[in-house]
């Protein structure tokens, strides 16, 4: 056991004299710079995924048709899942990033909210496989020959549902991000703190849309995508700052 520990903590100390690597190397408006980048793609690849894969596709009450549409469009969603997979991926830099940024306005608050971040990152990366089932499904397996093209249908609906109810299930640990991000906006001096009032608003948001989503009958969800609108310009907006105009250095509040 002895072993095992003395790794692990080789590997955390690794982490942390890596993080310090990147911030002796890079200024804070480099980082802030760079990361805006990064987010800037993660939303607009994820908008792509989103507004125009599964939502063009799935037929709202049937089921036959939106496994028609999959099929003659299997190129375009197989193209709407690589999006999401790769956002994943350079979310974690992100996140370094973010770590570097508003670690010196409360560390603990900062830890917390990575820790948020990185379990939603984990349910929906996971929750990824329900987005490919539908390919597997209307595939030409011969095992697939077994049941009728209307069960096939009906399962493929079933496990696109059980992926928009597992993306809702990680927007609730990413609206808690949003919340502590905002919050640590708030109390720093690294941007104009109306960013991190739309950053709050855009964490409500995703609760909102999630438990309205969960709480309503046959998880229907009236809200959607209107109740979004919000998550997009508080992202967005902060985003597009750290381009163009990067952070302050950090100024400690007076007592």
């Amino acid at each position: 056991m002895a072993v095992h520990s003395n790794g692990d903590a080789a590997k955390t100390w690794e982490l942390i004299n890596l993080v310090r690597s990147i911030k002796l190397m890079m200024s804070n408006k480099k980082l802030a710079r760079i990361g805006g980048f990064l987010y800037l793609i993660i939303i607009a690849t994820g908008m792509f995924a989103e507004l125009f894969v599964r939502e063009a596709l799935v037929v709202p009450g049937d089921v036959v048709a939106t496994v028609q549409r999959i099929q003659a469009s299997e190129m375009l969603y197989r193209w709407g899942f690589v999006p999401d997979l790769s956002n994943f991926i350079l979310g974690l830099p992100l996140l370094v990033i973010m770590y570097i940024l508003f670690k010196p306005v409360n560390k603990w608050l900062m830890l917390l909210a990575i820790f948020f971040a990185m379990i939603q990152t984990a349910i929906i990366s996971t929750n990824l496989v329900n987005q490919l089932s539908p390919l597997l499904l209307t595939g030409k397996q011969p095992y697939l020959s077994n049941f009728r093209p209307e069960q096939l249908a009906t399962l493929s609906q079933y496990t696109i549902r059980l992926q928009s109810m597992g993306y809702a299930i990680g927007l609730v640990f990413f609206g808690f991000y949003c919340l502590i991000i905002g919050y640590l906006i708030w109390k720093s001096t690294l941007v104009p703190k109306i960013f991190g009032i739309l950053y709050v608003i855009a964490g409500v948001s995703y609760l909102v849309n999630s438990f309205t989503l969960f709480l309503s009958t046959g998880f229907a969800n009236p809200l959607f995508p209107y109740i979004l609108v919000p998550a997009f310009i508080g992202e967005f907006s902060l985003a597009i700052w750290f381009v163009f105009k990067g952070v302050r250095d950090f100024e400690p509040p007076h007592r």
